[in-house]
């Protein structure tokens, strides 16, 4: 492979912002990041590899530009940055590294020889490699502008927001009805089939495990892995490749996608991983940030050495004007050029934590993001944590940041698998507000979930007592041992239709406990159809069926389907279930407060009830007569009454109806002891009656909607 020397080709000076490699003038404008860099020479390959070196002599701000004539998009280019290699104070720029533009559009080929990306020789602390690593690393590529149109964006208000986290390719890979060619890739997402599975589903947004390019780390790459999960980022603008149908054009092929759900009236919100990168810790490869200005880009202690919160060998450093322009920067190209409605930030505490310091929610970064008239209009949504114990931050972020809730998801396993009372769970249901109502924020900033990516399914949270990861090659120490889960007496699959039948109804009373509480719910792609990882609860290197959707039909998937649906309708059409309010004690139309808490004997829950740890039943009535749910118009939205009855203990309990003052009688809706949900019966029980809740099951009874007019 020829290498040529610099070449003398006319360069125009062009503008330094925006950074990246933009079509303009009859060539393309480079632009690229580097204070301390000496020299930076852009790197144009053609098709045979052969590599053309033009010198950037433009340097504004500490960027580096320049305007190539006859430079068209497709063209596949890298960066060479000459300047100090100094690892005692954390810069590590070595030319004979090809780099990737942080800010590329398009990323092409894979690492093939990391030894030869290595920036060091032998020692991550002494002389610098001299081995050229072209050839044996990713290349950034010129994009045009624009694509297919994206369509109107459905802006869904978050209380009617339904969350579906899944894997573009993990979701279609196996499924019957997409074009085999299509299967695993941002079209098959898009095929009519899928849109209709996710409309009929009952789901508002797909939330995306990520999609920006990614790389697999060193460990992975020495072991012959493969990181499926894609948390490790390599170009924070460009599409991952990987999913596209056809090479080249995955940014076509991504905004072909969003439209699709568009068109559906679905939102598109991307998970993004502004924590760390690929590149890994010092003994790492430079690919791209590290090569620039490591410590524009990463976190360094006072002796130059990389920290490390995030527990991926470094971190972005939160407080630097590189990492938030690069961020802010890459977060408006999503959303207003390939049309994304909201992000999930990846372990977003790191991003408060100037320095690597104390948690800050008004930090330079995080205000940054919220204050940004178009970032403001999307979506936030924070992994409220890090790797450390000064980073779980459920609760603490600022006003505009709606937060993943672990606090819900263990309250609900908890209580369900009998280990807890009620005190806790109530918070859960109505919203959160011990963790939300004291900053200016509203219930459906409590993003609930029960099962997310990382950790058990559905199915196997009620399957597996301990972790069973030995296929990821780490002998079972990777991945959560906290899992708050039960098997029900048998690890793993069993023949014992007892057992079988209780888990199923312990699947069904998680999944209705997470829709019909206040808040935003989210669910696992796959978890409606009963999908399983074998006891996997770190599956994040498996690229195979045990992490892809599995579509066959069996009956348990098909009653898990039929009961999923049910009760993502119900929520959709009872506004009283998803007010954007807290309660707050209100009297209501009806004379009654808004919410009511109830002991089995029909009367209001009092102190000895609330702090009784034995105490496995609960009754939450919540009065639909002054529902704060609005229509577009902005309309308060009147509804029926709900009692939910939970009764998480063992063995049947009777319970006490509420008397004639909260109305006559009360319709059954959803009962998890069918497999579908559907009433057992469907008569009225009468006020003031009793009905027996049968071991670990959960109702949910419809008071008649009453006429407050003269209330």
């Amino acid at each position: 492979m020829a290498t040529h020397p610099t070449s003398d080709a006319q360069v125009l000076a062009g503008r330094p912002f925006p950074l990246g490699a933009h079509p303009e003038a009859g060539g393309v404008r480079f632009a690229v990041a580097s204070s301390v860099a000496d020299r930076v020479e852009l790197c144009l390959i053609d098709d045979e590899g052969a590599e053309r070196r033009i010198e950037l002599t433009e340097r504004t701000f500490g960027v580096w530009h320049g305007l190539v004539p006859g430079v068209t998009p497709g063209q596949r280019y890298g960066f060479r940055v000459h300047g100090p290699y100094d690892p005692k104070t954390g810069l590590r720029c070595n030319p004979h590294k090809l780099l990737v533009d942080p800010y590329a559009r398009r990323i092409s080929g894979t690492m093939t020889d990391m030894s030869a990306a290595y920036g060091y020789a032998d020692d991550p602390d002494g002389e610098p490699s001299t081995v050229d690593s072209l050839g044996s690393v990713p290349l950034s590529v010129v994009t045009s502008p624009g694509g297919p149109d994206t369509g109107t964006k459905p802006e869904i208000p978050f209380e009617e927001t339904v969350v579906y986290e899944l894997h573009v390719k993990g979701f279609t890979a196996q499924h019957p009805d997409v074009p085999e060619a299509l299967r695993g890739t941002y079209l098959g997402l898009a095929h009519p089939a899928v849109v209709d599975y996710l409309v009929r589903l009952g789901v508002t947004a797909v939330e995306l495990l990520p999609v920006q390019s990614f790389s697999d780390e060193p460990s992975l790459v020495r072991d012959e892995r493969h990181n499926y999960w894609g948390y490790s980022p390599l170009g924070y603008f460009s599409p991952h490749a990987g999913y596209a149908s056809e090479p080249g054009r995955e940014v076509e092929e991504f905004r072909t996608m969003v439209a699709a759900l568009h068109a559906a009236n679905i939102e598109v919100i991307v998970d993004v991983v502004y924590n760390h990168t690929c590149e890994g810790g010092p003994d790492g490869p430079t690919l791209s940030f590290r090569g620039y200005e490591a410590t524009a880009y990463y976190l360094h202690d006072d002796d130059g050495h990389m920290a490390d919160i995030t527990g991926c060998g470094n971190t972005l450093e939160a407080s630097s004007p590189t990492v938030i322009r690069l961020v802010t920067d890459s977060l408006r190209y999503w959303t207003t050029e390939l049309g994304v409605d909201g992000f999930r930030f990846d372990l977003a505490s790191t991003m408060g934590r100037p320095h690597g310091g104390a948690f800050d929610r008004d930090s330079a970064l995080l205000t940054a993001i919220t204050t940004d008239p178009v970032l403001a209009r999307c979506k936030l949504i924070a992994e409220p944590w890090d790797a450390t114990g000064e980073g779980y931050k459920v609760g603490f972020f600022a006003a505009q940041w709606a937060e993943w809730n672990g606090v819900y998801r263990d309250t609900v396993r908890d209580f369900w698998r009998g280990a807890t009372g009620v005190d806790d769970l109530a918070y859960r249901l109505s919203g959160s507000s011990d963790l939300y109502d004291h900053t200016l924020r509203r219930p459906w900033q409590s993003i609930n979930f029960v099962n997310a990516h990382d950790g058990f399914t559905l199915r196997d949270l009620v399957s597996y007592d301990q972790k069973h990861n030995e296929a990821n090659g780490e002998d079972n120490r990777d991945g959560t041992n906290d899992n708050r889960s039960w098997n029900h007496g048998v690890e793993g699959p069993t023949d014992d239709a007892d057992v079988n039948r209780l888990r199923a109804r312990q699947a069904r009373n998680l999944f209705a406990t997470l829709m019909l509480s206040t808040g935003t719910p989210m669910f696992v792609a796959g978890d409606e159809r009963w999908r399983t990882q074998h006891g996997n609860n770190n599956a994040y290197c498996l690229d195979d069926p045990t992490s892809w959707v599995d579509w066959h039909e069996s009956q348990e998937s098909e009653q898990m389907l039929a009961f999923a649906r049910r009760v993502t309708f119900l929520r959709a059409n009872s506004p009283a279930l998803r007010q954007p309010e807290f309660f707050d004690g209100r009297t209501t139309p009806t004379g009654r407060p808004d919410l009511i808490w109830l002991r089995p004997d029909g009367e209001e829950m009092d102190e000895t009830a609330w702090t009784a740890d034995e105490c496995r039943t609960l009754g939450m009535w919540i009065d639909g007569s002054n529902s704060q749910s609005r229509t577009r118009e902005g309309e308060l939205q009147a509804d029926h009454s709900w009692l939910l009855l939970m009764h998480a203990g063992a063995d049947p309990v009777e319970v006490t109806l509420p008397g004639a003052e909260f109305g006559t009688s009360f319709e059954p809706t959803l009962d998890t002891t069918t497999p579908d949900g559907a009433p057992a019966s469907e008569e009225p029980l009468p006020a003031g009656g009793t009905v027996t809740l049968e071991g670990r099951s959960l109702l949910l009874l419809k008071a008649p909607r009453e006429s407050t007019d003269t209330v």
